[in-house]
């Protein structure tokens, strides 16, 4: 027996009755002799559970002090000190009982749902037996002490928390969640409650020092973080609205995915659903959870959405981490060094156990595996840092002491020539477009914000029989669907404003409209209020520049100063003072709009950096910049017009200028196609002049040029990003502007292929034109291919990747 209590105690609701009626009596100061009277008839603390768990929940119970008047009591009755085992054993039960009502005071909803009624006859005397003959023995006492939830102690108390959770309505599977979060919170009070009555119990003072203190202080860290970053994420508003993340959200579903490819024949399941049956899988613990999606397709929302339902209905059996990969500057030299850097919370960087502490479990969210930035310079940093995830999972299965697990997004696309880089052990899903169920729920939730007579116009003018099919199925996307919605009501759009035709051209549609939208709704007021029609277009401008050079630096985003200078040397002095204006102003976020954020600190540092709010509008304006300098290598004039406006060498210093610094990638890709289109522009010559730069590219004469600096081009543009802060060697800058144009020129033969009258005047070939002599090298290929492992192994699988699908190899044998 724990403790010698009295034989008098009574079973059920009378039980519970004597736990309220000793916290009236400490409350009143009564005399020592109703103390003990009252306490006679007490079991144990959890005699309380006999009581319905709404009142529990409500009440204001001091268990703490009616610990310590227990303590007094049994002390003069027994004329002895408690053991160490037997103080834990009484702690203990305040502890959990405080984890209890803390519980269900931060879920009112639930509370309100809990049956009235009392515990019934079976479990009542079942509470009453296990506080008259629950012996803790001091191993039993020291593990409960350091890891409460794995303690024989939570075990029993669990047992009974669980009955009487399902007599009070909740079903089974909710009640072990709830169980064994509440089990899992209790040594937050344990050692606090310890400390309160160690002056009545001199054995536990050996137990406190320095350790017990670090305990406290992280689990504040931890605390502070949920509260200031998880839960304000579902929070954030969307782009210039005055709603949030939260009032538009809806679960999407995934379907599996093996070895990169969609598995059509797998079930589509909720995405929350089946994240959190593989987190609550304890055979599940090795697994990675990837989760692939388009650009737009709902991935970073999901996360933010998550990591709050997590903090909210799962912690603290697991504790959510948030971080966005674009955010992490280095990888370092292992998995948890890179972790406590990205996360940056003390909680993190001050203390070297944090990923060991038994108490704690972590479910870390990383969020876009595409945005990672990859160390300069350094081979295979992408492997490198997918092989810590992996070997990081695996350590977390063998390792009890970390039960820690890992859910990475990425869009599919930036994915093309690293599959065979994925971890082995990724439980891999594919986030699909919503389907009528989902779309329908996320009207009603658009209704919910802007009224029912404007949400049913919009349902028409998305339902309407004359909308283009490639709109329906866009509006499938949830950023699309939210820009169309936005724009339609603010009667920005109409069904006449939309082109009928392949789905990239109406996407690449959209954007615009919603790029102009954004640009003269979306704004800050100050904005609003300052910026003339001819502005909008400086801004315009000022924004593709800032695409461009954010494309270039492979980071989340660029120097202004870059865009200065940029904007400086192709003459547009009207967007470069619009910057100098914004620059000056008192207004901190003067240029600020729902496409980017310019972080004017000071007027005179040369750091501020503009970034993107989102990765696709600004691979948009990257390509719009694009294409207008492909634009004009194409025009001719003169007298003859048979003169290209950009010479031969402007022409191939603008190909390094544009191309040097950062890879085309599929997503960049399907809005310059389009856009290239769209300017109805001169295929034929546009190809040729590529092709020639190609040629001339492959047999290396840019990279060996020694005439002079002026044609030592990849020189020139590693010095130029060099003064940017990005460090790439010429090396890097030649074999990047090859493989650009490389992809360019598939892209360009891709398209001709398809379109009958360019098929018979486009024919591009890698190794140079078979019917030419002096142009063929059947070397080529492979050669650029050996080139490119410079940068790292497979690199030239890795950056081609998608673009190499469907291209014949079949007249050359390339790996001769």
């Amino acid at each position: 027996m724990l403790i010698k209590w009295s034989e008098s105690v009574k079973d059920g609701v009378e039980a519970s009755k004597q736990i309220f009626e000793l916290a009236r009596v400490l409350k009143e100061n009564k005399d020592n002799e109703t103390f003990k009277e009252v306490v006679s008839q007490v079991s144990s603390l959890l005699d309380i559970l006999n009581a319905p768990l709404g009142q529990v929940a409500a009440a204001s119970l001091p268990f703490v002090s009616i610990a310590t008047g227990i303590i007094t009591y049994i002390v003069e009755k027994n004329q002895q000190e408690l053991t160490l085992e037997q103080s834990i054993g009484l702690v203990a039960q305040t502890a959990y009982l405080e984890s209890i009502q803390s519980f269900f005071r931060s879920h009112f909803d639930l509370t309100q749902t809990l049956s009235k009624d009392p515990a019934l006859a079976a479990t009542s005397q079942k509470i009453k037996q296990l506080g008259q003959t629950l012996n803790v023995e001091r191993e039993e006492a020291e593990q409960a002490l350091v890891c409460f939830h794995e303690s024989k102690l939570a075990k029993q108390f669990n047992d009974l928390l669980q009955t009487r959770l399902e007599e009070s309505g909740i079903s089974e599977n909710k009640a072990k969640i709830i169980v064994e979060r509440i089990s899992r919170k209790t040594h937050r009070y344990l050692k606090p409650n310890f400390a309160k009555i160690k002056d009545k119990i001199h054995k536990l003072s050996p137990i406190y020092g320095k350790n017990w203190q670090q305990e406290l202080t992280f689990n504040y860290g931890i605390e502070k973080y949920l509260k200031e970053k998880i839960d304000q994420e579902p929070l954030g508003t969307i782009f210039a609205e005055s709603f949030s993340f939260h009032d538009l959200y809806v679960t999407l579903k995934v379907q599996g995915v093996t070895k990169g490819i969609i598995d059509d024949n797998a079930p589509y399941e909720n995405i929350e659903t089946w994240a959190i049956n593989h987190l609550l899988n304890p055979h599940q613990v090795g697994k990675v959870l990837f989760i692939q999606g388009q650009s737009g397709g709902g991935k970073s929302v999901f996360c933010r959405i998550f990591a709050g339902r997590i903090r909210q209905y799962l912690h603290p059996i697991y504790t959510p981490i948030l971080i966005r990969l674009r955010d992490i500057k280095t990888i370092e030299n292992n998995f948890e060094k890179t972790l406590a850097s990205a996360i940056g919370w003390e909680f993190a960087t001050g203390d070297h156990n944090w990923l060991t502490d038994k108490n704690t479990r972590f479910l870390f969210i990383l969020d876009g595996l595409d945005e990672l930035i990859l160390e300069s310079g350094k081979k295979d940093s992408l492997q490198v840092f997918l092989d810590q995830v992996a070997h990081f999972q695996q350590q977390c299965q063998e390792n009890p002491e970390q039960g820690h697990r890992i859910i990475i997004t990425g869009r599919p696309l930036s994915l093309y020539g690293i599959d065979g880089l994925m971890p082995n052990n990724l439980e891999w899903v594919n986030l699909a477009l919503m389907d009528d169920e989902t779309q329908s729920k996320w009207l009603e939730k658009w209704e919910q914000i802007v009224g029912l007579e404007e949400a049913q116009e919009f349902r028409q003018f998305l339902f309407n029989q004359r909308c283009p099919q490639t709109i329906k199925k866009l509006s499938r996307e949830p950023l699309l669907l939210y820009l169309l919605g936005a724009m339609h009501r603010d009667k920005q759009v109409n069904l006449d404003n939309f082109i009928r035709g392949e789905e990239e051209q109406v996407k690449v549609n959209i954007y615009q409209k919603a790029i102009a939208w954004i640009l003269t709704k979306q704004r800050n007021k100050n904005l609003n209020e300052q910026l003339s029609s001819l502005e909008i277009e400086d801004l315009h401008s000022v924004l593709a520049e800032a695409g461009f050079c954010v494309l270039q630096s492979g980071k989340e985003n660029a120097l202004i100063r870059t865009i200065e200078d940029r904007l400086l040397e192709k003459g547009d002095e009207s967007a470069k003072e619009l910057i100098e204006k914004a620059r000056q102003s008192k207004e901190k976020n003067s240029l600020k709009n729902a496409l980017a954020v310019f972080h004017f600190k000071k007027s005179t540092d040369v750091n501020n950096p503009i970034e993107f709010f989102h990765k696709s509008f600004g691979e948009f304006l990257a390509s719009e910049c694009l294409v207008e300098s492909m634009e004009e290598w194409t025009q001719k004039g003169g007298s003859s017009k048979k003169t290209y406006f950009v010479k031969d060498r402007e022409f191939r210093w603008q190909v390094y200028d544009l191309f040097g610094g950062g890879y085309l990638n599929p997503e960049v890709m399907s809005y310059l196609m389009p856009l290239l289109r769209q300017r109805n522009i001169n295929w034929v010559t546009l190809y040729e002049r590529l092709y020639e730069f190609y040629l001339s590219w492959s047999d290396g004469e840019f990279i060996e040029a020694l005439d002079s600096s002026d044609d030592m081009l990849p020189l020139k543009k590693a010095r130029q990003l060099q003064k940017y802060d990005l460090k790439r060697g010429q090396r890097q800058v030649d074999i990047c502007t090859g493989l650009n144009v490389l992809i360019l020129l598939l892209e360009i033969n891709r398209y001709a292929q398809s379109n009958e009258i360019l098929k018979d005047k486009i024919s591009f070939y890698p190794w140079g034109n078979p019917d030419i002599k002096t142009e063929f090298d059947g070397d080529r290929l492979p050669r650029i291919m050996g080139y490119s492992e410079c940068l790292g192994k497979d690199k030239f699988r890795i950056i081609l990747g998608k673009f190499l699908e469907n291209v014949n190899f079949q007249e050359i044998n390339i790996m001769n």
